[in-house]
């Protein structure tokens, strides 16, 4: 066996649910598909329960597992942090080991409040005099119709941007016996659909027009505010008890808002999240109407890009469905031959690529935590409004 001669990068994973999962496959894959300069290692898993996080190490293939995040945090031989706990651990988490040197991958949304966003983006910026990197998990820009699309409206060929619509559409909820769960607490989560899947679809609008929404107006509405609380067998059986739990979160937003800057610049946008939505099971839905031309995307059919020519012969116009898997679309070279569709795990394993590539190549990954305050402080803008009869409220 050919020992690697690249450094290595320790990486400490704290958290090991779903999120959890998906950051160990990219770990796992990116370095066998993508020419990094630097060989990731999965150290450590890092979880509450000990029985529980054990059995993840063994599963995703980390090498030690860790029931204290502060022990890898102290720990000479990591590199990285990745976050996937829930949101009201990210600011302690994130500020301990940025200023203990470690570069940190956090997900999505940043923080439960602007304010603590603001924490970490300081701790951010003074790590980053030190050449310590940071990233915000919005894998979905990593899909590559997503990245082809960002490509077609930086060349202009939309033109100019007048409208957004933006929804994101789940129905795991539908249920209403269904158990509680940590992203239905408040403080555990922050905020419900509007953080959870909203501010990927915020994110996503901007990240493609390279403009930010200004002001916003929105409604929230909770459908069911009591389920039930799971039994000591959960994780087994996952047996419901007959106490019932409180939910505090939103189960569905819906707002309007203005950009502003970029190519965009003063369209209307329409966002929409729910995990309410009856029979749609992960649809992220974007589409961008400009003078010459429109994309549409749906994460449902995501190898898939539709493409709108207006400048086209009339009797020619339509929108097009662009299969994206040729090695010209982003990340693509590197995986199957063309026409051969890859998944929602690849988009972690372009996430680990491209984060690599920032802390070995010295630059600034991105969504940086300042995009991230950014979008914290959309969900408050449309929290505040939905607060006040919808009324306009300016994005700080």
């Amino acid at each position: 066996m050919t020992l690697s001669t690249k450094p290595s990068l320790g990486v400490a994973m704290v958290g090991y649910g779903f999120m959890g999962a998906a950051h160990s496959q990219g770990w796992r894959v990116a370095p066998r598909f993508f020419d990094l300069q630097a060989e990731p290692v999965m150290h450590t898993i890092v979880g509450r329960d000990a029985a529980r996080v054990e059995a993840a190490r063994e599963k995703f293939g980390w090498r030690y597992a860790q029931t204290d995040w502060r022990r890898v945090v102290d720990d000479p031989e990591i590199d990285v942090v990745d976050i996937c706990s829930p949101g009201a651990s990210h600011v302690e988490i994130a500020i301990a080991a940025l200023d203990a040197g470690k570069h940190v991958l956090c997900e999505k949304p940043l923080a439960n409040t602007v304010e603590e966003a603001e924490r970490m983006v300081v701790a951010a910026e003074r790590a980053a005099a030190a050449g310590v990197r940071s990233m915000v998990g919005f894998s979905y820009r990593r899909v590559p119709a997503i990245g082809f699309a960002r490509g077609l409206v930086q060349e202009g060929r939309l033109g100019r941007i007048r409208q957004v619509r933006a929804q994101y559409l789940q129905d795991w909820l539908t249920d209403e016996n269904g158990p509680m769960t940590w992203r239905l607490d408040k403080e555990q989560a922050g905020s419900g659909s509007l953080g959870d899947i909203g501010a990927h679809a915020i994110d996503l609008v901007e990240h493609l027009t390279g403009s930010s929404l200004t002001g916003v107006s929105g409604t929230v509405e909770t459908f069911v505010t009591e389920r039930p609380l799971l039994g000591e067998t959960v994780g087994l059986s996952g047996t419901a008890s007959q106490e019932r739990g409180t939910v505090t979160v939103d189960d569905a937003a819906w707002f309007t808002s203005r950009l502003a800057g970029g190519t965009a610049d003063g369209a209307i946008g329409a966002f929409e999240a729910t995990r309410y939505a009856t029979g749609r099971k992960n649809a992220l839905r974007i589409e961008l109407s400009g003078s010459l031309g429109a994309i549409a995307f749906d994460l449902e059919a995501m190898n898939e890009l539709q493409f709108y020519d207006a400048t086209a012969p009339a009797g020619e116009q339509g929108f097009t469905r662009i299969i994206v898997t040729e090695p010209e679309h982003p990340y693509m070279a590197n995986w199957w031959p063309t026409g051969h569709a890859i998944g929602y795990e690849h988009a972690f394993s372009h996430e680990v690529k491209d984060l690599v590539d920032a802390i070995t190549g010295g630059t600034a990954p991105e969504p940086s935590f300042a995009d991230g305050l950014h979008i914290q402080r959309v969900l408050d803008a449309v929290q505040q409004s939905a607060a006040h009869n919808s009324s306009w409220t300016a994005v700080s």
